[in-house]
């Protein structure tokens, strides 16, 4: 077999690999999340109109696109080579539209490209299989995942976990737009459900190979308002883990001071600088005004302490070597320094 045709077959394979292991992948997840398999469906391929996707909207599962530099590499590749793995959608109603599970970022390069179509995998998927496919790919395959995308995965499969029992709201489990989505009322939290939440959070633990603690910090974070979050994402010299995660304990009103305390020139503010805002106006709610002001304060603190003087004083050592020949440990050598200076003041 000629060599080119072997790389070609090699490469069918691969692709045919990782066209299942999406599929596969997302299904494991759901079994070891929800502890049965995931509803029976067929599975039906073909091409579909680009103009007849939507994004995923079902939750907010947080992951950014690619930027333009990378989906106009990524349309180029597509070009010379289409499409290796197909998207994955699931139907909606309305009009015939469908809803993208996974391959957002394929879908916006294919449009680039110039397709019309793009091949798919459409799926039956409650709104549960849905949010586990959307999320678990993604998650495993994409080591660059901010935290506050990984927080908002994270969320998402914990949320559709926990409303597991509250499921008989829905219309129709297997069309996008039939079904209602979930509701961010919650009935009373009771001590077996928080049993639950914690099972369930060991459970996407486990999967996923992260720590619970991991999955606590990155839900926290998501608490944080939009502004924040790009801060952290974008800038984090201007905003660090430490100080964000203090940040999520407040309100969202409460939150927009720290706005402009992480967009001052010259001035990062750092955990002590946000655990002297914390005791002065303790969370989840404070006055802007106070707020600003405990920030002042900390900044003037700091100020301070770096210009008073320091509380040691140091010596060249070569200077003074022909002196200290014969002399011991430094603590010696204060011990004669101070004796000197003593009876120095004792003549003056």
């Amino acid at each position: 077999m000629a060599k080119a045709a072997m790389n070609d077959l090699l490469k069918k394979r691969m692709t045919a690999s990782q066209q299942a292991s999406e599929l596969q992948t997302s299904d494991e997840a759901y079994a070891r999340l929800f502890r049965e398999a995931p509803p029976p469906g067929d599975v039906q391929i073909c091409s579909l109109p680009l103009n007849k996707l939507v994004p995923f909207f079902t939750a907010d599962i947080g992951f950014r696109p690619y930027t333009p530099a990378q989906l106009n590499a990524f349309a180029e590749q597509l070009k010379e080579e289409g499409l290796l793995v197909r998207i994955i959608v699931r139907p909606m109603t309305h009009e015939g539209s469908y809803e993208i599970l996974a391959g957002h970022n394929r879908t916006s390069a294919a449009k680039l490209a110039g397709w019309d179509v793009i091949p798919a995998e459409i799926v039956e998927a409650d709104d549960a299989r849905a949010i586990v496919i959307a999320t678990s790919t993604n998650l495993i395959q994409r080591q660059n995942l901010s935290v506050i995308e990984r927080g908002k995965a994270y969320k998402a499969l914990l949320d559709a976990k926990n409303r597991q029992g509250y499921r008989s709201d829905m219309v129709d489990g297997t069309s996008g737009d039939s079904r209602q989505k979930f509701s961010p009322k919650h009935p009373p939290t009771t001590s077996s459900e928080n049993r639950q939440k914690y099972s369930a959070r060991a459970l996407v633990a486990e999967f996923f190979g992260v720590t619970e603690y991991e999955i606590r910090k990155a839900i926290k974070l998501t608490q944080l308002i939009p502004q924040l979050q790009e801060i952290l994402e974008t800038a984090p010299k201007s905003l660090n883990l430490a100080c964000a995660d203090l940040m999520a304990e407040y309100d969202v009103e409460s939150q927009e001071a720290f706005i402009e305390m992480c967009s001052i020139e010259g001035y990062q503010i750092n955990k002590a600088t946000m655990q002297h805002i914390v005791r002065q106006c303790p969370p989840p709610k404070a006055e802007r005004q106070a707020m600003y002001a405990a920030w002042r304060e900390a900044r003037d603190k700091a100020t301070e302490r770096m210009m008073a003087p320091s509380k040691k004083i140091s010596f060249d050592r070569k200077r003074f070597a022909p002196y200290l020949e014969g002399l011991g440990s430094d603590q010696e050598i204060e011990s004669l320094f101070l004796e000197f200076l003593q009876k120095r003041a004792q003549k003056s």
